[in-house]
C-alpha cells in the first residue's frame, strides 16, 4: 500500500488539467515536515534524485557525429540514446551496429538503445555484442515479448519495453516485473522535433502507480519533445531518464542545456 501523502500526490497529478498545472505541483503540496518516502521491502527508491538525461543522436549532425557526442559527453550526459529504425515500423532509417562500434571506441558513456522494428528478434541479436545498457523494444511488434526480453537479459543487458502514444498500459500488466525500463513516447516515433504530447503527462502517472504496485525497482523513460518547460511535469509523475533530441543538439551550449534537464 502506498504512502497516504504520496497517493495524495499522485491524485493531485492526474487532476491536473494541462502541463502548466502539472507543473505548479510539487513535493511542496504535501506537508514536508511529516512526509517520508514509501519503503519497500526491496529498498527501491520511487525514482532518482535527479533525473537521468539521454540525448537522441537522432538530432544530431551526422557529418560531425564524433564532435556532436564529445559535446554532450563533456556536457554531462548519463546516457546515449541510440535510435534503430528499419523503414517499416516507421518510415525512417537511422544508425546501423557499425557506427555504433565507432561511438563505442570514442566514448564510455552507456548505449540506451531503442529499437522501432518490425523484426526486434533479428536486431537484438546484431546489436547485442555492443553491450548497450539498456534495449527497448516495442510492445506493439512483438508476439513473443518474454521470450524476447529473455534473451535481452540473457546477454547481460537490461531490457525495457517501448510504448507508442496512443497504445494503453494494459499490455505491461503481466510483464512488468520482468523488465527493467518501460519507455514511453510522448511523439509519434520516427522522426525528431515533435512537439509533446500532453495526454502523455496522465499516461505517466498511471504507469507510476502500476510500477509501484509490481516493480518499483523498473524505471521510466519518455522520449519526444522534452525541453526545460515541461521537465518539471515529467519529474513530477516520476519519470527517471529523460530523452532529448532537438532540445540539446539546437543549441550551442550543450552542457547547459543539459543541466537545465537534470532536476
Amino acid at each position: 500500500m502506498l504512502d497516504p501523502k504520496f497517493e495524495k500526490l499522485l491524485h493531485s497529478l492526474k487532476q491536473a488539467r494541462d502541463i502548466d498545472d502539472l507543473a505548479k505541483i510539487s513535493m511542496k503540496n504535501i506537508d514536508s515536515e511529516d512526509y517520508s518516502e514509501p519503503q519497500f521491502a526491496n529498498n527501491a527508491q520511487v525514482q532518482s534524485a535527479f533525473m537521468q538525461v539521454a540525448p537522441s543522436l537522432l538530432s544530431a549532425n551526422f557529418l560531425y557525429l564524433a564532435q556532436e557526442i564529445e559535446s554532450v559527453v563533456k556536457g554531462g550526459c548519463d546516457l546515449l540514446h541510440i535510435d534503430v529504425m528499419d523503414g517499416h515500423f516507421v518510415p525512417n532509417m537511422t544508425l546501423g551496429p557499425c557506427v555504433l562500434e565507432g561511438i563505442k571506441d570514442i566514448s564510455e558513456i552507456p548505449l540506451d538503445i531503442h529499437f522501432m522494428v518490425e523484426d526486434a528478434n533479428f536486431f537484438v541479436d546484431l546489436y547485442a555484442p555492443l553491450a548497450p545498457r539498456y534495449m527497448s523494444v516495442h510492445i506493439e511488434s512483438e508476439k513473443h515479448l518474454h521470450r524476447l526480453i529473455q534473451k535481452i537479459r540473457s546477454y547481460g543487458i537490461s531490457p525495457a519495453i517501448a510504448l507508442n502514444p496512443h497504445t494503453p498500459l494494459d499490455g505491461l500488466k503481466y510483464i512488468l516485473t520482468d523488465i527493467d525500463m518501460v519507455l514511453i513516447m510522448s511523439v509519434n516515433p520516427g522522426f525528431g522535433g515533435q512537439q509533446f504530447i500532453p495526454n502523455m503527462i496522465e499516461k505517466i502517472a498511471d504507469l507510476k502507480d502500476m510500477i509501484l504496485m509490481r516493480n518499483p525497482q523498473c524505471l521510466i523513460e519518455v522520449d519526444g519533445g522534452i525541453n526545460d518547460t515541461n521537465i518539471h511535469a515529467l519529474k513530477n509523475v516520476g519519470v527517471d531518464i529523460a530523452v532529448a533530441g532537438n532540445y540539446i543538439f539546437k543549441q550551442k551550449d550543450r552542457k547547459l542545456a543539459i543541466k537545465s534537464l537534470k532536476i
